[in-house]
């Protein structure tokens, strides 16, 4: 691409703030309408079912993050790549990443729903479920199930739609459906009184639309060439895909792994508590839908500038990027902060939108709060850090940034603190782990930022635009 093209480009051009919104609001409403499925399904299915309804989609939940991961894997990878291949003028391989990011979507989601149609059970005992909570896991995750494969190419295809500058097409495909989805869940739950199962038809429906919009965005909308060749999976390009999508996985795959540990943690501590096994993982399961919300903006937020980022780096202006980053970074710091002040003066409220329950259980649920949110003002800046490095083909340093959290601070110490403080320390854990994380992230943004500086100078061009 030649200095001509570039500038005509409005990655290149346009300034920065004007990006972000751009690009991440669109981004940032199709994450919280993603969120809106399992929130709805919970609001309902709290509403309908009950306490154990909703500890059922807890128990389910790391299959949704599973789902995520593989998405981002390849949608994020595929993503980051055609962006820097667009900025460094490779546009033909650029074009290729994107088909071959496509056909692995189609390919894991059949795969990941195969397994777990085959293997429900056995998965549901290592999520940690209870046998009063197993009636209604099976119900809810056997029929879900049959949406994997939309909701793995709707979640990773809207990268890619976002990646070809059209962000708008990319809201409405996952606003459809999870508008669609909250049609349904109050008709199917109480109109036709299918219960747990109701809301889990409901969220397939919603699912396979979404994926259906993507489908016909590649065949009717795109403005990238793609061929049919360009759909068979080319083993370079996957490797590719894979080293820029894999932070994002790790991240949810990390979170994954801390769910189930917490869900058996939650069961074995909270067995010897006032609250018992079933409140817990029901609690944890509400604050965490609620928590997705927060967590929506600041990825969303990070998604947005990931074209920003990728393209301006691979076309060597830095200082656009480093712009880039000191916004989003503000932006995540800005939301936490109203995020933290709403979990800690309103958590009964907040809880109580999802159903009704002893007031064991809002005890639980407000020292949850308090105590394992604590840090939520700082909390956006690990993914928004992650993101940035992502998109910068800085995929080492991704992963590293996207572990920290989930790995090497809060799954050690859910494990090592109830041993001493019983259920109690797993709500200390959060705050500990949510802190160091965001220190080590800002750390290593810091020292990419320089590098930065470094490179073109330590001129910071366009820092006010």
């Amino acid at each position: 691409m030649n200095g001509a093209e570039k500038a005509g480009n409005p990655l290149a051009a346009e300034r920065t703030g004007k990006l972000i919104a751009r690009f991440a609001i669109p981004a940032i409403i199709s994450m919280l309408v993603s969120s809106l499925y399992n929130i709805v399904d919970q609001i309902f299915i709290g509403q309908g079912v009950g306490m154990l309804g909703n500890a059922a989609t807890n128990i389910a939940f790391p299959i949704s993050i599973i789902c995520t991961a593989t998405a981002l894997l390849l949608g994020i990878g595929s993503a980051s790549n055609y962006n820097l291949e667009s900025g460094a003028g490779n546009q033909e391989k650029a074009c290729g990443i994107v088909g071959t990011g496509l056909s692995m979507l189609v390919i894991c989601g059949m795969v990941i729903a195969g397994i777990v149609l085959l293997f429900l059970d056995p998965l549901l005992q290592i999520f940690g479920v209870t046998p009063e909570i197993l009636p209604y896991a099976q119900d809810y995750t056997g029929i879900t199930a049959w949406g994997i494969p939309f909701l793995i190419l709707s979640t990773g295809g809207n990268h890619l739609i976002r990646a070809d500058r059209s962000p708008a097409y990319s809201m409405t495909c996952v606003l459809t459906g999870a508008v669609l989805n909250t049609i349904l869940d109050p008709l199917f739950i109480f109109g036709f009184h299918l219960g747990i199962k109701g809301a889990a038809w409901a969220t397939v429906i919603g699912q396979a639309v979404s994926g259906f919009l993507v489908i016909l965005y590649f065949a009717r909308f795109r403005r990238l060439e793609l061929t049919k060749d360009m759909l068979k999976p080319q083993g370079r390009l996957v490797k590719a895909i894979a080293s820029l999508g894999v932070a994002s996985c790790i991240n949810q795959i990390s979170m994954a792994a801390v769910q189930i540990t917490m869900n058996n943690t939650l069961r074995f501590y909270g067995a010897g508590s006032i609250y018992g096994s079933d409140i817990p993982l029901a609690c944890v399961g509400v604050i965490s839908k609620v928590n997705m919300v927060f967590m929506a903006i600041c990825i969303g937020t990070s998604q947005g500038c990931q074209p920003i980022w990728g393209f301006n780096y691979g076309a060597g202006a830095y200082a656009r990027v480093r712009e880039t980053y000191y916004k989003a970074f503000r932006i995540a710091l800005v939301i936490g902060s109203v995020f933290f002040l709403c979990f800690q003066f309103f958590p009964r409220q907040l809880v109580s939108i999802f159903g009704t329950g002893s007031e064991e259980y809002f005890q639980f649920a407000e020292r949850y709060f308090h105590i394992f949110m604590f840090m939520t003002f700082m909390n956006g800046i690990q993914p928004i850090s992650s993101g940035f490095f992502t998109s910068i083909g800085k995929a080492k340093l991704g992963i590293a940034v996207s572990l920290t959290r989930q790995v090497i601070f809060l799954l050690p110490l859910i494990l090592i603190f109830p041993i001493f403080m019983g259920i109690d320390g797993v709500m200390y854990a959060g705050p500990i782990a949510d802190g160091a994380a965001a220190l080590v992230a800002v750390g290593f943004a810091v020292r990419e930022i320089r590098r930065m500086k470094e490179a073109d100078g330590g001129q910071d061009e366009g820092m006010n635009g």
